[in-house]
């Protein structure tokens, strides 16, 4: 598949939290490209002091498997987990709006968010993606990360909790965010909630989804049939980083210099 940047940085862009950047790779569709730059998102996350040193020996332990396990097992395991199902869906206001106008609304405050950030997407992705806001967060100062990540920590830690119940290592992605914000522990109020759950996975549950939502005409307005456009699109084409692209994110340099 091809790839484009998630995002142009703007020419004033703060050097952003390379642990960040890194921590939106690994939430990344599988690739060669990604498994060739698993050292150097290993490299970076080994030197995240701010995480608890038993969580960054699993998110490095997971780089080395990531590089040496099937690449073909990884991409079945990632459509399982993240393309088959609502419950640990990438896009954030999926858990609060779901498919509700208040959704639409939500996205669009966020890409004014955004843009006023001097933060300009590619229109083939929709603004709560969790990768781009990691991407978005790696430009913004300290205290606006934590504000920012303090917003979605229920978020963050439910998908912990969906993700854990799976077995899936993509769950240390959301925990090391709550680690940077020091809430690893609101995890365990969801964990009980999320054994009960029925899975949304399953071919039933999705021959369910399907007969109930076949074709979405809901749109009122512009704002809504971009947005679900840009969600057709994400779904017909994922985005996912070339060799040269997981090499920039990582290099604050450029990033300081308003490359992406």
């Amino acid at each position: 598949m091809t790839s484009q940047p998630a995002a142009a940085m703007p020419p004033d862009a703060i050097p952003g939290m390379l642990s960040l950047r890194a921590l939106a790779r690994l939430l990344d569709y599988p690739s060669a490209e990604l498994q060739a730059a698993a050292g150097e998102l290993e490299g970076v996350i080994a030197a995240e002091a701010r995480l608890e040193a038993g969580l960054r020996a699993r998110l490095t332990d997971w780089c080395r498997r990531m590089a040496e396990t099937d690449l073909l097992d990884q991409q079945a395991e990632y459509v399982g987990l993240f393309d088959r199902g609502r419950s640990t869906s990438l896009l954030l206001f999926e858990h609060v709006h779901g498919e509700s106008r208040d959704r639409g609304q939500a996205m669009v405050d966020l890409l004014a968010e955004y843009r006023a950030a001097g933060f300009e997407l590619d229109a083939r992705e929709l603004p709560d993606y969790l990768p781009l806001f990691l991407e978005f967060l790696s430009t913004r100062s300290e205290a606006e990360i934590g504000r920012w990540l303090g917003e979605i920590r229920h978020i963050l830690a439910l998908l912990v909790a969906r993700l854990e119940e799976r077995d899936a290592d993509h769950a240390l992605v959301p925990l090391a965010l709550l680690g940077l914000i020091g809430a690893e522990d609101e995890v365990e109020a969801h964990r009980p909630k999320v054994k009960d759950e029925a899975p949304d996975h399953t071919p039933e549950a999705l021959d369910e989804v399907w007969e109930e939502e076949a074709v979405r005409f809901s749109a009122e307005s512009d704002q809504d049939c971009a947005l679900q456009s840009a969600e057709g699109r994400r779904l017909a084409e994922r985005k996912r980083v070339t060799p040269s692209e997981a090499v920039r994110v990582l290099d604050p340099a450029r990033v300081q210099g308003g490359q992406s």
